[in-house]
């Protein structure tokens, strides 16, 4: 099971917001990300499809080799976006001020 969970240091102890759905004594690992900006900060952000996504990832791959492939697809994509863009904006789905 993964799940993100906000918790409180207090007095050297980590003190989760929520239940956490733990048996006494059960041995976790954490992840500590501290500051204002976490992924359940960012409704946008699929954390499950990131990870699933860095599962699937190629290490042998490197960013020369995906910017030569990437160069290789002819025109633009600019309008495809702008495009997308306007019609999220159209049915309300993001906010016309950004």
């Amino acid at each position: 099971m993964t799940r993100t969970v906000q918790a409180v240091f207090a007095n050297g102890v980590l003190r989760p917001l929520e239940a956490v759905g733990l048996t006494e004594n059960a041995q976790v690992t954490l992840t500590i990300a501290s500051g204002s900006s976490t992924a359940g900060d960012q409704p946008w952000l699929d954390v499950e499809f990131h990870a699933a996504c860095a599962l699937e990832a190629d290490p042998t791959v490197s960013l020369e080799e995906v910017h030569a492939a990437l160069a290789k697809i002819p025109g633009s994509m600019t309008a495809d976006f702008v495009a997308d863009g306007d019609d999220l904006r159209a049915r309300g789905a993001i906010d016309r001020r950004k």
